[in-house]
Parts: C-alpha cells; structure tokens; sequence
C-alpha cells in the first residue's frame, strides 16, 4: 500500500536528548564521544564538508519511507528507472560502514550518528537534483518515527500534541519535494523478514504495533 506524507516534519522538548533538531546540535552530540569512539570524528570531518544551506536544484526529491521489507528497494529502483533518476540511500554508504558501533551505543549517540546520515545525505541530494530526479530510500522521517516510537514506546497516548515541534522539519535540512510511505500487512511483512533470515527491530515492531501511531 501506497501513502503520501507530508513533506516537512523534527525537535521536541523531551525528545530532544534522542533526537537531535539540528546539524549543530548533532555535532556538539558527536564530539562529546569522538574521544572514545574514533567513528564519531569521521562523521564530523564529513559534516564539516557539508554546505550549511543546502540548495536543491531543479529536479525533483522524492522520499519512500517505510519498515524493513515493505518493498522500498523494488519500488525504488523501479522509479529511478521509470524516470532516469539517481538512487540514493540513507544512511549514506560513507558512513553506513559504521552502523553497527552506533547502533550498540545509548540512544542520543545512535540518534546522532542516523541524524548525521541525513545532513551528509543532503549534500549529496542537492548535488544530484541539479542532474536528475532524485529518489531517496529513507530520510528524515524514519529518525523522527524511530526515534519517537522509542522514546514513547509505540503508545499513541505518549505521543506529543499534534503541533509539537518534534514534527517539524528541522530548518537546517534540505526538504523533499514528496515523501511517500509503502506499508504491507504485519503477516506479510514478517514473512519477508523471515524468508531474508532477518527480525523485526524493537523499533520496528513498536511501531507496527499500533496502527494510528503510524498514521501520526
């Protein structure tokens, strides 16, 4: 199944620690740890490469968002082929090397490491929509719901109010053009996952879980 979101939406106040809401804030995050996890000081010599403002040229962005085995890859090869477009993936593969160290740190550490994913992944967006259409495998999005769903623990009462500043979309971030959102029923899903040999995340399975906090 197929959803359009809207475009824009990150910082909240509680949710900040987990979160960050700019490329400021990340990296006073990352160089906290970059003593004791030396990966930490290689984001921050990327970010430090990454234009403040990014720009996007005259090609569209689109975003798919969505869990793990929800056919993100299939759909978006195809529309990249559809419409000679670049395929790009977040997070990056400069740094998607490292996805296991930060995944097994505390969770404002891991949240930092995904949100410098998308900083660096939009230096690379503004670049190629000055070529071609961009199509982009996960953004901003999935850090905010991962994030979200974690620190609530997938409870749509935990959520906060509808206009909170954690769905904003942080203004240091280059915006998509169209995010669109590829869900598959749980059953199906899960016979994916296990047909690839792979588990839902805790993060994943909290917000499957409930069907309205995916709709928030």
């Amino acid at each position: 199944m197929l959803r359009r979101c809207a475009p824009g939406s990150p910082s909240p106040g509680p949710l900040l620690q987990a979160l960050p809401p700019s490329a400021t804030a990340l990296r006073h995050r990352l160089r906290q740890c970059a003593e004791r996890i030396p990966e930490a000081e290689a984001i921050l010599d990327l970010l430090e490469k990454c234009p403040e403002h990014q720009k996007k040229g005259n090609f569209p962005i689109i975003v798919f968002e969505g869990l793990d085995a929800t056919g993100k890859t299939t759909v978006t090869e195809a529309v990249k082929d559809n419409l000679n477009g670049i395929l790009l993936r977040s997070p990056p593969p400069c740094i998607s090397q490292w996805r296991t160290v930060f995944d097994d740190e505390p969770t404002p550490i891991k949240r930092a490491f995904y949100a410098a994913g998308n900083y660096i992944l939009a230096s690379e967006i503004a670049k190629a929509s000055t070529q071609a259409p961009v199509i982009i495998d996960r953004y901003w999005h999935s850090t905010a719901a991962y994030t979200i769903a974690t620190e609530t623990n997938g409870q749509v009462q935990n959520l906060p109010p509808v206009h909170d500043e954690v769905y904003q979309w942080p203004e240091d971030l280059l915006k998509p053009d169209l995010v669109l959102l590829l869900t598959v029923d749980p059953e199906e899903r899960v016979r994916r996952l296990h047909r690839r040999g792979l588990e839902k995340t805790k993060e994943e399975a909290e917000l499957e879980a409930n069907s309205l906090f995916r709709q928030r």
